[in-house]
């Protein structure tokens, strides 16, 4: 079934996909590709998703896709269930790009810096984009399904 923004966004011809519909909490989640994602993001800016709940990041599978989730909220004065939407942007793994939404949206920042640091996706035209979390001198992208701590060694079965 196709929600309210998706049909928005189709009877403008800005392409997306739909991925469903979360009818208990009544969030409608859309994949937008890397490439279309800064200016479909100004346009939902001006549509009204005025602020950004989260961002998160997370690796789909072993050598697979990675994914950035922006959850957006539209506020309005005297509105009690405001409208929200889900966007998944999937970037490949070999050169994980995404455009900044940064200068849309302000808490971006830390966030977007936080998946660059733990799964290496790149966010372009970020203003400070480096580590956050880990040391500079840390090697790999700990939270991608295929990281191998270096100098682990696990501990054998104790009895």
């Amino acid at each position: 079934m196709q929600g309210r923004l998706s049909a928005w966004l189709v009877k403008h011809g800005l392409v997306h996909r739909s991925l469903g519909f979360d009818y208990h909490q009544g969030i409608e989640t859309l994949q937008i590709k890397p490439e279309d994602w800064h200016s479909i993001a100004v346009i939902l800016y001006v549509y009204g998703y005025n602020y950004l709940r989260s961002q998160c990041a997370y690796d789909v599978a072993p050598g697979g896709l990675l994914a950035s989730l922006y959850h957006l909220t539209r506020i309005e004065y005297g509105v009690d269930q405001p409208e929200e939407v889900c966007i998944k942007v999937f970037a490949p793994r070999s050169n994980p790009r995404i455009p900044s939404v940064f200068w849309v949206w302000k808490s971006a920042y830390f966030q977007e810096r936080e998946s660059y640091d733990m799964l290496g996706i790149h966010y372009d035209n970020h203003p400070h984009l480096k580590r956050i979390l880990m040391p500079e001198s840390w090697i790999g992208w700990p939270l991608r399904k295929d990281y191998i701590v270096p100098n682990f060694d696990e501990i054998q079965d104790a009895f």
